[in-house]
């Protein structure tokens, strides 16, 4: 039976919405088939009850995944890869031995995003949903090349986390679609991974810049495969395609390193705000990444 509950705060700002909590995939897709472009998810609410409370975001429904079990939880797949619910939280994933171990970059980005509290209710699907360029989990999950598993209207289709985003808090996901989970391939071996971010602050800030890395090693040392991203210096995450052409193949050296960290510069195009002038952050892609290569290249030796 679907329950709807009519709320209303005293906070400035909030008006009246329709409440919803589903208990399946399907039933929230079809409330928000229902309600429209009026409708909002709320997952952990760690974003959402924010805007709705100091942002002017005024939505006509709520539609809670808070009942939908089947999104949470991390799962090893039968090709050797990983499966992420999108309601796990952020605290879960940094937690999670197998991302520790395998996929080091996801639960660094996961580990530092808010306080201990935030993270107890922040889910990796609403901090991907929210398409922040300086989202923290973005990038980890670009660099290993996950996909988001999404359900709607018309069925179930999967996406590359890359292409998710199309602007400043704004998706290519399509009118009632539901981000169900994330796919990681298998992680090949001798790989290591780093995720840093800068912030104003030590803890409980935005990312001014954020740099994640994949590097994995040939028999010979050399690197086999490279992958960077950036988060906060552009429109949305991107990826250092230049940057890592010019790492493949290669012998690691602090050389390679510096000129990568150049190229890296040149991708992005950051702005100026209050956290940080765009030629700061400019100059620290370049730091970023170059310190982001030798973390993980340690961690491809270990």
């Amino acid at each position: 039976m679907r329950v709807r509950i009519r709320v209303r705060y005293n906070a400035p700002h909030m008006r009246r919405f329709d409440y919803f909590a589903p208990t399946s995939v399907e039933e929230a897709v079809s409330l928000l088939q229902e309600r429209g472009d009026g409708a909002r998810l709320l997952a952990g609410g760690t974003d959402l009850l924010v805007q709705m409370k100091e942002a002017g975001v005024h939505p006509s429904a709520v539609v809670s995944l808070h009942a939908v079990d089947e999104l949470r939880g991390i799962s090893d797949e039968s090709d050797g890869g990983l499966r992420i619910g999108a309601r796990t939280l952020m605290n879960d994933v940094a937690a999670h031995e197998t991302v520790r171990g395998a996929y080091t970059a996801l639960a660094e980005g996961a580990g530092v995003l808010g306080s201990t509290q935030t993270r107890n209710m922040a889910t990796i699907g609403g901090n991907i949903a929210n398409a922040a360029p300086s989202a923290d989990t973005a990038p980890p999950l670009a660099v290993f090349d996950a996909e988001a598993e999404i359900a709607g209207p018309g069925g179930t289709r999967t996406l590359p986390v890359i292409e998710l985003f199309s602007g400043p808090g704004s998706t290519t996901l399509e009118t009632a679609e539901v981000i169900t989970a994330f796919r990681l391939p298998a992680v090949p071996d001798h790989t290591g991974s780093a995720y840093q971010r800068h912030t104003p602050r030590k803890t409980m800030d935005i990312a001014t810049v954020g740099v994640s890395v994949k590097l994995t090693l040939a028999d010979d040392g050399s690197i086999g495969d490279a992958a960077i991203c950036l988060g906060a210096v552009a429109p949305t995450v991107i990826r250092a395609g230049e940057a890592e052409r010019a790492l493949a193949g290669e012998t690691p050296s602090d050389e390679l390193f510096a000129s990568a960290g150049e190229l890296a510069q040149a991708a992005a195009s950051p702005i100026s705000d209050v956290r940080g002038s765009a030629e700061f952050r400019r100059y620290l892609i370049g730091v970023m990444t170059r310190r982001c290569l030798g973390i993980a290249l340690e961690r491809a030796q270990a």
